[in-house]
């Protein structure tokens, strides 16, 4: 299971990926090129797509983490059974 560090640590680099990845589309108008400019826009919407999932996948995460830190008393143990069978299926 992947832990909030590591899923950060992908995050930052998808950002920088990214990032990159714009200053080649930057570049690719300059050169005036539209089938690099079509392959940079399918690169980057790709990157949009995985850091979006990488987003709710953080998001499920953090609704486990958050119903397990509650006292016990609390806990809703239906919910987090359902959060964490909701959080194994991604893997």
């Amino acid at each position: 299971m992947a832990t909030v560090k590591d899923m950060r640590s992908r995050l930052r680099l998808s950002g920088k990926d990214a990032a990159r990845n714009l200053g080649r589309f930057r570049a690719g108008v300059r050169a005036g090129s539209v089938d690099a400019l079509r392959e940079r826009v399918a690169t980057l919407e790709d990157e949009v797509q995985e850091c979006r999932q990488l987003n709710l996948r953080l998001a499920e995460l953090t609704d486990v983490v958050e119903e397990l830190l509650l006292p016990v008393a609390q806990r809703d143990e239906e919910r987090l059974s359902e959060l964490l069978e909701k959080y194994s299926r991604g893997l």
